[in-house]
């Protein structure tokens, strides 16, 4: 397996005490990433909260990291991230935020060093776009949602 190199700061020295993400398991792709907020943050069923991770990366050209829900939250409480996959670009060094959704019927609460969502570091291509007149023909053709059956 490829490892890259990803930098990182810390943006508030008060909440140094949260996890960096990690790897749960030598097959994950995804690292949990924590939640890093002062007090707890409550989102309301229906409503969305941007949460911080009190991280700053520097991602190598090339690479993106995507934010991705937690299986766990989203089948437990109905917790999900809005933008999924969010794509973190090798170019940005603002704070990362989660923005969480709750589907679910109830409250439910944040607090400081909670596993909030995974980051899944890829590869990037950059695409080259040609016009043309015609493309190939398929099987499928021009057929779309549903076109399959049920």
């Amino acid at each position: 397996m490829e490892e890259i190199l990803i930098k990182f700061i810390r943006l508030d020295a008060g909440l140094k005490h949260i996890p960096l993400p990690v790897y749960s398991t030598s097959g994950s792709s995804g690292m949990d990433v924590c939640a890093a907020v002062h007090n707890p943050v409550a989102i309301k069923p229906g409503n969305m909260e941007l949460i911080p991770t009190n991280l700053s990366v520097e991602i190598p050209e090339g690479y993106e990291i995507q934010v991705r829900p937690r299986s766990g939250l989203a089948a437990k409480y109905g917790i999900g991230i809005v933008n999924a996959p969010g794509t973190i670009d090798s170019d940005y060094r603002g704070e990362i935020k989660i923005i969480l959704i709750n589907f679910g019927k109830e409250d439910f609460i944040i607090q400081s060093g909670d596993r909030i969502a995974q980051f899944v570091v890829s590869k990037v291509y950059t695409a080259k776009l040609e016009e043309v007149k015609t493309l190939n023909n398929t099987k499928r053709g021009e057929g779309g949602f549903g076109h399959t059956g049920k």
